[in-house]
């Protein structure tokens, strides 16, 4: 899995926080930019998936698709604050002006556009070769 995704840099931390967050599963949201811009509609959108999944929630789908192996563990705000040179942000985008700008296309709600993503990765990886290494890690 590519180093820069997401759930590959989760999947290989010691320790996650269980946040909620707006994300982008590009798959699902490149064709809408594209169509966004044939469609001449301009202005600021957030470019997200409808609603919010957690990291855990992210990682339970990762290991249903990837790697049924794969073991994790919590810690809270404030243990990840005490080890992070900066806070980091959470937040849940508010994305109904892309959805209603693009009324005739289909941009899942997170939790169904992320386990299409890691159903395609297992796809993907199978095809490939690779085998998880041992513990997740």
């Amino acid at each position: 899995m590519p180093p820069r995704n997401f759930i590959t840099k989760i999947s290989k931390y010691e320790k996650v926080v269980d946040v909620p967050n707006s994300m982008t599963v590009l798959h699902d949201l490149l064709p809408a930019s594209l169509e966004l811009s044939r469609r001449e509609l301009a202005g600021i959108y957030n470019f997200c998936n409808p609603g919010a999944i957690s990291h855990n929630e992210c990682l339970e789908l990762y290991k249903k698709h990837v790697d049924p192996a794969f073991t994790w563990t919590n810690f809270t705000l404030e243990e990840q604050d005490k080890i992070l040179a900066a806070k980091r942000s959470n937040n849940e985008l508010n994305c109904q002006k892309l959805v209603d700008a693009l009324p005739d296309m289909d941009i899942p709600e997170i939790h169904v556009a992320l386990d299409r993503c890691m159903a395609r990765t297992k796809k993907h990886l199978d095809s490939i070769g690779w085998k998880p290494t041992p513990c997740g890690k």
